[in-house]
């Protein structure tokens, strides 16, 4: 991994060796709290480490200090345009502004809200998209590509040093995946400041998560990225759950059930994708950091699955259990999920 610097959001390091950190983002009004209490907390059973909301008004941003009373997760306020809505946010608590120097006001409101960041700490996300390359970047590299994402971002940057501001989180982010990585590569090569990553307008759900893998997955994979948010149209839960599954697959993240199961084939003869959907909901209740693994048929599955903690191969009207590819008993095809939650469970309490 890049040793990049370290920047706090609360109590969540981001850089400088960290491990990397998954955020998401509410889609409820900022100001409807009881709402944004529930989706913020959801977001902390499911594994996120950081929340960012939208603040459009003043109401939002004081919405922040109640809001904090309620949650554990550090807040980033996201904001556009208006720097009064960003100093009413850090007035009210929260932990990270979301911004772009170069387009939250003149020079001398810009000056304001940073010395407002050092005098508590806040350190500030610059984010820039294909939306918002500045005119003379796209002018002088002529259109919108890696050379004026990167060189727009290391604009707003330059905005905050003179100003002796370096808590500084960059993110450039593009709905084209090669351009995703190749702008990330380049920042990565030119400064060390700790790099958010995301694919942005990823789309639904398939095509995000092939989308955010194949992005994140390959500069992840390099030492490149410090934090990260999966974009997906629709629950945001989802995106908690694919920025986990990124991290586990890679091996920079070891908490909860990593659950595998087999495509199916013609030796299949249960209804695998029930059964595989049934455990997935059950385990994911379970705070273990445990492999499982569900196969199809009893001819490949121990031997295919024999990495796994636990695993069921199943046949016609059974499934046997195992561990540690040794199976262990012989369970009917209605106690399969049962048989596997009870022996994990048992396991777990004899070593308590």
């Amino acid at each position: 991994m890049k040793k990049t610097r370290k920047v706090y959001v609360g109590d969540v390091a981001i850089g400088g060796g960290s491990p990397i950190s998954i955020q998401s983002m509410t889609t409820k009004e900022t100001k409807n709290i009881k709402e944004v209490v529930k989706q913020i907390n959801d977001f902390e059973k499911a594994g996120c480490d950081i929340s960012r909301s939208a603040i459009n008004s003043l109401e939002d941003a004081r919405a922040i200090s109640e809001i904090k009373k309620r949650t554990n997760l550090p807040f980033v306020a996201d904001i556009q345009f208006d720097y009064k809505l960003a100093i009413s946010a850090v007035e009210n608590g929260c932990d990270c502004l979301r911004i772009n120097p170069g387009n939250i006001g003149g020079a001398d409101k810009v000056k304001i809200l940073v010395e407002k960041c050092k005098e508590k700490n806040i350190p500030i996300r610059i984010g820039v998209n294909s939306g918002s390359v500045h005119k003379d970047m796209i002018e002088k590299y002529h259109g919108v590509n890696v050379d004026s994402l990167v060189y727009s971002a290391l604009e707003e940057v330059k905005v905050l040093e003179d100003l002796d501001f370096h808590d500084i989180v960059i993110s450039i982010k593009s709905s084209d995946v090669n351009t995703m990585i190749d702008v990330n590569r380049k920042i990565s090569s030119l400064c060390d400041y700790p790099l958010h990553l995301g694919v942005t307008e990823a789309g639904p759900l398939y095509q995000a998560l092939v989308k955010s893998s194949i992005g994140m997955g390959s500069l992840l994979k390099d030492g490149i990225g410090d934090t990260i948010r999966v974009s997906i149209t629709g629950d945001p839960l989802q995106e908690v759950k694919a920025g986990k599954t990124i991290l586990k697959s890679l091996g920079l993240r070891r908490d909860g059930i990593d659950l595998v199961s087999c495509p199916t084939c013609s030796r299949t003869s249960v209804n695998l994708d029930e059964i595989v959907n049934e455990a997935s909901d059950r385990l994911d209740k379970l705070n273990l950091n445990l492999k499982v693994a569900i196969m199809g048929c009893p001819v490949n599955g121990p031997g295919e699955a024999k990495e796994a903690d636990y695993g069921i191969a199943c046949a016609k009207g059974y499934g046997f259990l195992f561990k540690k590819g040794i199976t262990i008993k012989k369970v009917k095809q209605e106690e399969i999920v049962d048989s596997l939650i009870e022996e994990i469970l048992k396991d777990e309490k004899n070593e308590n």
